[in-house]
């Protein structure tokens, strides 16, 4: 008889839902470079507060549309009418203060753009350094580290800048999922595939 070729270790989190074992195996960890999608990701890890990932991933499309593909200058033009008009699109999460904060950190991702030549640029500014993460991750560690002093630092400076529903926690999911760590679990078959895309990856601002 043939044998049986088991199933990669995954991280426990993704389950079995082939929608967010996709996105563990092909997104989550990854660096990423492209202002939009580092944009769309710390607005919808706000949107995400109180809810499942999965809830949000499985809207993502409808968020796209709600907002211009998370073309942070085209939202930054959207305004009082258009927050109404979202209030009514039953694709996407209907809370008008998340809803407002898009537009509200469109208009200050222009400014960090502006200042740091990308949002990019920025946001890989606060990569923790080797020593600073832990020798071997694993989901004790992970529960152990919903935020980091590199976490708390970025929310800060975002606050500062004017960001709103970008706390700590929420800040280092957007770190995990963008890269800037990686904190796929240490017998996660990924893991792999994430370490050598960090050890391929041009920092942003300094080809």
């Amino acid at each position: 008889m043939p044998s049986v070729r088991s199933a990669p270790r995954r991280c426990a989190w993704c389950g079995d839902d082939p929608l967010y074992v996709a996105y563990h195996d092909r997104e989550w960890g990854f660096p990423v470079a492209d202002d939009r999608r580092l944009f769309e990701k710390i607005c919808l890890e706000g949107f995400q507060a109180g809810l499942s990932w999965l809830t949000i991933l499985r809207k993502r499309d409808a968020f796209r549309d709600a907002f211009h593909g998370f073309d942070f200058e085209r939202v930054a033009r959207m305004g009082a009418r258009d927050v109404e008009r979202l209030l009514g699109n039953a694709g996407i999460v209907r809370h008008r203060g998340k809803i407002e904060s898009t537009l509200n950190n469109a208009k200050r991702a222009r400014d960090v753009a502006a200042e740091h030549g990308s949002l990019a640029a920025y946001f890989w500014r606060w990569e923790p350094g080797r020593m600073a993460r832990p020798a071997k991750v694993t989901p004790a560690v992970l529960a152990a580290m919903a935020t980091t002093p590199e976490s708390v630092a970025l929310a800060h400076d975002l606050k500062r800048r004017g960001w709103s529903f970008v706390g700590p926690t929420t800040v280092y999911a957007f770190m995990q999922a963008m890269g800037l760590v990686n904190d796929h679990v240490h017998d996660c078959a990924t893991r792999r595939d994430v370490a050598s895309a960090r050890a391929r990856f041009v920092l942003p601002g300094t080809a």
